[in-house]
């Protein structure tokens, strides 16, 4: 039997979903509307197996282990970043691909 875990959005990352469909909206309100269906369809496919994915760059500052899922392809690349505590999915960030990385964990 497979293990589920809650995935838990913190509010940096819900800003940061915010901050990049209000971005990909300006472009195509349609295309950013299924950007986010599918980044939310992502995120919550780490209810099951999240340690199926890479350590993030970012995990070598951090006491816990960060963990990091990719979304999109090209130049609408995103990273989810999360760490898993005991049944929990915490959900850090989600960045552009492209930015650069910040210690403010």
């Amino acid at each position: 039997m497979t293990c589920q875990y809650r995935v838990i959005i913190q509010p940096e990352a819900e800003q940061g979903i915010k901050d990049a469909y209000l971005w990909l909206s300006t472009a195509s309100p349609r295309q950013a509307r299924l950007w986010l269906e599918g980044l939310y369809k992502s995120i919550m496919s780490l209810e099951q197996m999240p340690l199926r994915c890479s350590l993030a760059f970012e995990n070598s500052f951090f006491g816990e282990e960060i963990r990091q899922l990719i979304y999109g392809k090209g130049r609408n690349t995103y990273r989810i970043l999360f760490t898993v505590i005991e049944d929990r999915v915490q959900v850090l960030f989600v960045r552009h691909s492209s930015a650069l990385v910040q210690s403010n964990y």
